[in-house]
């Protein structure tokens, strides 16, 4: 059994809470992979992309899947695509309804403009800088489910004052997987930091059965 963490758009592998679980798992004899999902370069990060890198890195592997916001909804879909593969899911403010939801989200101007040169610069916060991303990213998130539904247990942390993520998404998901899913909502914004011990209790718990005693 392999733990692999998706972080979100303009994050990284050394993200606060990857590094948190990824320490609590190794106090369980568990390692926690971070792939950098930013490589080999933002400027053509698509879900597709996103899907073939874990493809890469887990081969045929049993995986227990943790995804957070755009991490979140590509662990989601990878999971539906290969339900054989995934003993169980984690998914942190996970950004379902991509597509639709970040046309709607965006100023119209810069969408515009966008469309129109192909790139835009995005404010990425690990490395500290404006970063170009292209068009393509849009356009391929329009080719997924918005809503993928996972064959394996699915446990959803979801911030009730998230201004990232509609808090709505996560409900709307955990409605139609048909009792699949547990949805923890938690007086936390998007990046669901303020309270990482109850965030790795809740985690501890739905994985109880992969982390030995």
């Amino acid at each position: 059994m392999r733990f692999v963490w998706l972080h979100g758009f303009a994050s990284a592998p050394t993200s606060t809470k990857a590094r948190y679980v990824q320490e609590r798992l190794a106090r369980r004899g568990q390692t926690l992979e971070v792939p950098d999902l930013n490589e080999p370069a933002f400027r053509d990060l698509t879900v597709t992309r996103m899907l073939d890198q874990l493809a890469k890195i887990s081969g045929q592997d049993r995986l227990v899947l943790f995804g957070s916001s755009l991490g979140g909804y590509a662990a989601a879909t990878y999971a539906a695509r290969h339900p054989d593969q995934i003993a169980a899911a984690v998914l942190l403010a996970p950004a379902f309804d991509l597509a639709r939801r970040w046309e709607e989200r965006m100023p119209r101007a810069d969408l515009r403009r966008w469309r129109r040169e192909g790139v835009f610069a995005f404010d990425h916060y690990a490395h500290g800088r404006k970063e170009e991303l292209s068009i393509e990213f849009l356009g391929d998130a329009a080719k997924y489910d918005p809503f993928p539904l996972p064959a394996a247990p699915t446990l959803v942390l979801q911030g009730t004052r998230d201004d990232v993520v509609d808090p709505g998404l996560a409900r709307e998901f955990a409605s139609r997987m048909d009792g699949r899913a547990r949805l923890v909502e938690l007086p936390d914004g998007h990046e669901l930091a303020a309270d990482l011990p109850r965030l790795w209790r809740e985690m501890e718990a739905h994985l109880a059965p992969f982390l030995g005693p």
